[in-house]
């Protein structure tokens, strides 16, 4: 943790942090603890490490597996791989949310140590607004009938100059303070909203896993371990093409669609940005199992107040809609809600897809002050409505109509590598669409193979409608 000196002004007490009063002044007992702290955080980053190796070892086990002759031994060590692997990442998720409450015990720390400072400042502060109001009140005629000599009064004028110098100085102190415990707390919330957002992670995990036990056990009770057994319980499962042109693909934010419509869109979205549609499939597959089917949330509730509320606006009344009946996630166990349609785009990010401008900035994206830049104003410009120019359309693109969500569901996914073509960069681009900077985090693993086991089953779908 930085330190600095303190310097307190002889004349009028004034406080001054100087060039380095953005840092911390701690005691001994405090560096200590971050000392501790320190240790254990590099202990948790090292077991953090060591469970990510061995997340991969059961990866590179599930990629070898798959490319083998399908049989019970190779299905039951592909279940089980899936199971350790879920085990791991349980692991990881729980080694992360320590490593999140050590570095949220000491953005508190710095939270309460930036208000300390504050409050020092302003005591600071109305000294020297009491001072310069006592220098200022006094007349000339007070001074010539008080006694004091003209030297004695030009010595007071200084005074009033270096006092309104220091007051100056003392407003710019406490605005950078001010500004600086903003940012911490941001950061503090931030963390807090992760750890949440790990712990239902963990719920979700725990799911996956209990599935996939159940799936095993399924298996050798049909079975009992024998292989002509399994091959008739894959033959008696094998889904035909009547079955898939029946079943519906279920969405978030609005209703489900029937399975071969939603491969069409697929395919079209794939076509025209290079990404695989059964991968386009696995992700919107994915977001719906994370959560309810339909968003039941409500804009001015649990959508962000300053990054999506202003844009959100823009966009119903650009499509003409009403945003009270609009349906939005609503706010999970952690952060914010207001997801909209199919494909759960919050609208400061639908804005880059959608054609929506910032006009200060003629850009979609922040570039400096974030909140600044989020509160617009906003308008909508055709030629920058990248779904609309995609597609031909006449009208702005909508992000709770279905094939606009599955073309923007694949134009996001190829800003994110997914039109490379390998299942690498596949769970890649999704780990990056979930996770953001922690992508390669192993606690976040199980959304990329929730996602490419998910366009594996597509993949035979389509497969199957194909060899007709």
């Amino acid at each position: 943790m930085r330190r600095t000196v303190f310097v307190y002004l002889l004349c009028f007490s004034v406080l001054s942090l100087g060039a380095g009063y953005f840092a911390f002044e701690t005691t001994l007992a405090a560096s200590i603890d971050e000392a501790t702290i320190a240790k254990r955080r590099a202990q948790l980053e090292s077991e953090l490490a060591h469970l990510e190796t061995l997340i991969k070892q059961q990866q590179e086990i599930l990629q070898s597996k798959q490319g083998e002759r399908v049989s019970l031994e190779r299905d039951l060590e592909i279940i089980d791989a899936e199971i350790s692997k879920s085990r791991l990442a349980i692991d990881a998720q729980r080694v992360a949310i320590a490593d999140l409450t050590e570095d949220i015990f000491l953005k508190e720390a710095t939270v309460l140590e930036l208000q300390e400072k504050i409050n020092r400042e302003k005591e600071s502060l109305a000294g020297l607004v009491r001072r310069t109001a006592e220098l200022d009140d006094q007349s000339l005629v007070e001074v010539v009938f008080s006694g004091k000599s003209f030297s004695e009064f030009f010595e007071e004028v200084d005074d009033f100059h270096e006092v309104k110098l220091a007051l100056e100085k003392s407003f710019r102190e406490l605005e950078g303070l001010r500004d600086k415990n903003l940012d911490a707390a941001q950061i503090l919330s931030n963390r807090k909203a992760e750890e949440e957002e790990l712990h239902e992670l963990q719920k979700l995990q725990r799911d996956r896993l209990q599935n996939q036990e159940s799936e095993k056990a399924k298996v050798l009770r049909a079975t009992k371990g024998e292989e002509s057994k399994y091959q008739e319980y894959i033959n008696t499962n094998q889904k035909t093409a009547a079955q898939i042109r029946t079943e519906l693909f279920e969405l978030r934010g609005t209703s489900a669609i029937n399975l071969v419509d939603a491969i069409e869109f697929a395919t079209f979205a794939g076509n025209k940005t290079g990404v695989r549609p059964a991968f386009i499939l696995g992700v919107l597959k994915q977001e719906t199992r994370l959560g309810e089917f339909l968003g039941n949330g409500t804009w001015s509730v649990d959508m962000h107040p300053t990054r999506d509320r202003p844009v959100f606006q823009v966009i119903v009344s650009t499509l003409g809609l009403d945003p009270n009946s609009m349906p939005v996630s609503a706010k999970p166990g952690y952060g914010w809600g207001g997801a909209m349609g199919p494909a759960q785009f919050i609208p400061s990010t639908w804005a880059c897809y959608g054609g929506y401008i910032n006009l200060k900035t003629g850009g979609c994206g922040y570039s400096s002050s974030v909140a600044d830049f989020y509160a617009g104003p906003w308008k909508y410009d055709a030629n920058a409505d990248r779904l609309r120019v995609v597609r031909g359309k006449q009208s702005p693109s909508n992000p709770w109509d279905n094939q606009d969500a599955f073309l923007a569901t694949a134009l996001y996914m190829k800003d994110l590598g997914a039109d490379a073509g390998t299942l690498a960069a596949e769970r890649m681009a999704a780990l990056k669409y979930f996770a953001g900077g922690n992508a390669t985090n192993p606690a976040y693993a199980f959304y990329g193979d929730g996602v490419m086991g998910h366009a594996a089953d597509f993949q035979s779908d389509i497969d199957i409608l194909k060899s007709l």
